[in-house]
Parts: structure tokens; C-alpha cells; sequence
């Protein structure tokens, strides 16, 4: 490809797009040139792929965007938006890029949450370290009625956070606050509270360089030695936050199924602890349901 891809063929151009970027050690090459084509044209890639069959032009500058995604920089920052369930959002340097596997997190949030509104009419869920919104977007989206609020610390991955809530779920409470402290008027009242917070131990680095080099380290690294510091701080904030019979899921490593599971239990609060798997079949998260009296001495949950 050249400066003058704009007039090559599109068929050409896919393949020699995938070319560089298998030789750069992407995996999903193909997929990738596919995306960032679709991107340019301002199309879909049934679209895209139909165009490359009649015959049609390569959009402008893909030679460059394909020798970014080459120096490893995410697609998602290329193209400004990250697919999530149902949702495409806004992401960019900042912001955590949302994984395939969260959206089995969110699936366990929205399976709770759609059950608590069908018997009590109304329902409640907090997304902790909500990083773009999307688990509480996606909640939104597919459980019409419920109330969510979303905790994002960070001042970069807020602002992200926010732009999505105001194009995709205006409906969602979004504050900018440390979890461990946030929605105190909350406390004992939540029904559901949901959270992928960071929980990659500093010696753990991640070897590809599109999360390494670009998703933001305060979204990636939990704290202490073993990565669960942020974890169970958002346990910790759970504990106060959840009404009886409210659930917990939050997402965490593989390896860290056991150490998650003795953290929630170590608080004296929580029954049917146990590790749920995402959709290749690995440990991904604890859901945990809270019993005894709420969170919070003296609030009670006045809600029908």
C-alpha cells in the first residue's frame, strides 16, 4: 500500500493490510484491516466485504491507520469506539478498553438485576470503577426501568465515562468518587453491585502491547502484592451498599479465583460465594449473595 491506497482496489488493499499487520504479530489481522476500513468508509463490514467483491476503491489514509495498528496501537483508539454487548463506546487513550469476557460480568449484573424488577418492581444497581461505562450502560440498556449508578475515581476514564452515559444512557447516575467511600446515601439499599476493578498484580505486566503500552496502568494494576488491594476495597464498599438478599459480582483473574473467594467470605456477610466462568470457560469472577441485616447500621431499605 501507498499514498495513493484512496484509488487502489479494496480487495488489494484488505490483503495487503493483512499482510503488515500479521508480520506485526496480530493475531486478528484480517478482522482488524476489516475494521478499519469499515471505519474510514463509514460502513459496515457486510457492507465493506460486498464492496470489496464488486470491485470498489479503498477509503482514504487506511495505509496509515493500518501502520498505526501495526505499531500495536489498539484498533479501539483508532477507530474511537469499542464494541460492548449491544453498545459501541466512545473509547480512546485514558480509558480502559472493554473485554469480550467483561460482557459475561455484565451478563451475571443483568440476569440479577432483570429478576429483582420482575418480583419488586424496581431495582437498583452500582457499577463500581466503572472505567467507560460500560457495565452500567449495558445494565441501562437491557434492563428498562432500573436505576443505576456508576463510580469512576479517575478524572481521564470519567470523562470518558460521562460522554457515554450522555449518547447511549442518560438515565445512568454517574459521580466521580473513590468506590471504597462513594453513594453513601445508598448504603443498604443496592440490589445489585457490579465491578471489574483492577486487579493485575505489579509483577503480572501484560505481555501484549496494545494493553502494556496504552490501557491506562491506574485501570490495570489493583494494588499490594497481589493485585487485590482495589479488589477488596471494592468488597468493602459492597458490604455497606448491598441490602439482604442483595448480589455481588465482580470480575477478577483466573489465578485469582480462590484469593477473591476468601475475601468476600472473610467478611462474615456473604453466602453462595462462589467463581463464575466467562465464555472460554475460565474463572473470571466471584457473585456472592449478602445476608444478615444492610450494610449500613440504622438505613433500611424502604423500597417496595
Amino acid at each position: 500500500m501507498n499514498q495513493g491506497d484512496q484509488v487502489a482496489g479494496l480487495a488489494d488493499a484488505l490483503r495487503a493490510a493483512t499482510t503488515v499487520l500479521a508480520a506485526a504479530g496480530i493475531r486478528s489481522a484480517r478482522n482488524d484491516a476489516e475494521l478499519l476500513a469499515a471505519h474510514l468508509a463509514g460502513t459496515s463490514r457486510a457492507q465493506l466485504r460486498a464492496d470489496a467483491v464488486l470491485g470498489r476503491p479503498a477509503p482514504a489514509g487506511l495505509a496509515d491507520l493500518v501502520a498505526r495498528r501495526a505499531q500495536r496501537v489498539p484498533v479501539q483508539h483508532l477507530t474511537g469506539s469499542g464494541p460492548f454487548r449491544r453498545l459501541d463506546l466512545a473509547v480512546g487513550p485514558g480509558v480502559f478498553v472493554p473485554r469480550p469476557e467483561t460482557e459475561q460480568v455484565a451478563e451475571e449484573a443483568i440476569g440479577a438485576a432483570r429478576a429483582v424488577l420482575a418480583e419488586r418492581g424496581s431495582v437498583r444497581v452500582v457499577d463500581l470503577c466503572t472505567g467507560s461505562g460500560a457495565i452500567a450502560i449495558a445494565v441501562a440498556d437491557e434492563v428498562p426501568g432500573a436505576e443505576v449508578h456508576a463510580v469512576e475515581l479517575d478524572a481521564r476514564a470519567h470523562a470518558w465515562a460521562l460522554r457515554n452515559v450522555a449518547a447511549l444512557a442518560p438515565s445512568v447516575h454517574l459521580v466521580r468518587g473513590d468506590a471504597r467511600t462513594a453513594l453513601v446515601a445508598l448504603d443498604g439499599t443496592v440490589d445489585v453491585v457490579v465491578s471489574n476493578p483492577p486487579y493485575i498484580p505489579p509483577d503480572a505486566v501484560p505481555c501484549d502491547p496494545e494493553v502494556r503500552d496504552h490501557d491506562p496502568a491506574v485501570a490495570l494494576y489493583g494494588l499490594g502484592p497481589d493485585g487485590l488491594t482495589v479488589p477488596t476495597g471494592v468488597v468493602g464498599a459492597a458490604v455497606r451498599l448491598l441490602r439482604a438478599g442483595g448480589l455481588l459480582v465482580m470480575e477478577h483473574a483466573e489465578v485469582q479465583a480462590a484469593a477473591v473467594r476468601a475475601v468476600v467470605e472473610a467478611t462474615g456477610v456473604f453466602a453462595q460465594v462462589r467463581t463464575a466462568v466467562d465464555l472460554a470457560g475460565r474463572d473470571r469472577m466471584v457473585v456472592a449473595r449478602r445476608v444478615g441485616g444492610s450494610g449500613a447500621p440504622g438505613v433500611a431499605d424502604s423500597r417496595p
